[in-house]
C-alpha cells in the first residue's frame, strides 16, 4: 500500500469517528426511538445500519462524481449544506411532532402497565422510513474533501477504498453509540419513564435538528 492511499485511508478513518462521535444526531435519534418504541437492539442496530448507509451513500456518490466531472469543491459544499438545511428541517420537524403526539399520548392515560407499553409501541412501522428519508438528506460534510486528491488523479480504486473507509468507520461508530446507549438504559425502570418516552424521544430528535438547522 503506498503512502499516498495509507494516509488518505487514515484520513478517512479519523474523520468518519470523530464527526459521528461530535454529531448527536448520528446516533440520538436511533437511541431515543430504540428506547420509545422497545426496539430489541438487533432492530434498533439494523435501522441505524441502513440510515448510516444512506446517509454515507448519498454524500459518497455525489462528492465522488462532482469530483470526477469538474465540479468545484466549493460549490459542493454549498450544495451539502443545502441537503444539510433539509435534513435539519425534516428532524426539527419530525421531532417536533412526535414530541406533541407523544404528549397528548402521555395526557390521555394513566402510567401504563408494561405489557400494555410493549403492545402499543409495536405500532409505527413508518417511523424508521422516516428516519431513513431524513438520514439520505443528511449530507457528510467531511467525506468531500478527502476525496479531493483520488478524484484530481482519477483514482477509481483508491476513490472507493477512501469512501468505504469513511462509510465503515461512520456506519460502525454510529452502531456502537446506539448499541452501547441502549445497553445502558436497559437497566432504568421502564414503568418510571414509559408514560412520557416518547414525548421525551421527540424533544430529543427535535433538538438534534434544531442543532443542525441553528447550529446549537
Amino acid at each position: 500500500m503506498s503512502t499516498e492511499l495509507s494516509l488518505l485511508l487514515g484520513a478517512a478513518a479519523t474523520l468518519g469517528f470523530v464527526h459521528t462521535v461530535l454529531g448527536p444526531d448520528h446516533y440520538v435519534p436511533f437511541i431515543a426511538m430504540a428506547r420509545a418504541r422497545r426496539w430489541s437492539s438487533r432492530h434498533a442496530l439494523w435501522i441505524t445500519f441502513l440510515c448510516g448507509v444512506a446517509h454515507v451513500l448519498g454524500s459518497a456518490l455525489i462528492g465522488a462524481a462532482g469530483l470526477l466531472f469538474g465540479i468545484k469543491v466549493l460549490k459542493l459544499e454549498i450544495f451539502e449544506s443545502a441537503r444539510g438545511n433539509i435534513a435539519g428541517w425534516l428532524l426539527l420537524g419530525f421531532g417536533l411532532a412526535y414530541m406533541i403526539w407523544g404528549i397528548r399520548r402521555a395526557a390521555r392515560q394513566s402510567a401504563p402497565a408494561l405489557s400494555k407499553f410493549k403492545e402499543q409501541a409495536k405500532d409505527g412501522n413508518i417511523i424508521p422510513w422516516i428516519l431513513f428519508t431524513v438520514f439520505i438528506f443528511g449530507p457528510c460534510e467531511p467525506l468531500i474533501p478527502v476525496l479531493m486528491y483520488p478524484a484530481a488523479t482519477a483514482n477509481v480504486p483508491c476513490l472507493l477504498a477512501v469512501i468505504a473507509t469513511f462509510g465503515l468507520f461512520t456506519v460502525g461508530t454510529m452502531m456502537a453509540l446506539v448499541y452501547v446507549a441502549q445497553r445502558g438504559l436497559a437497566v432504568l425502570p421502564v414503568r418510571t419513564t414509559a408514560r412520557y418516552s416518547h414525548a421525551l424521544a421527540g424533544f430529543m430528535i427535535a433538538a438534534c435538528g434544531a442543532g443542525i438547522q441553528f447550529g446549537l
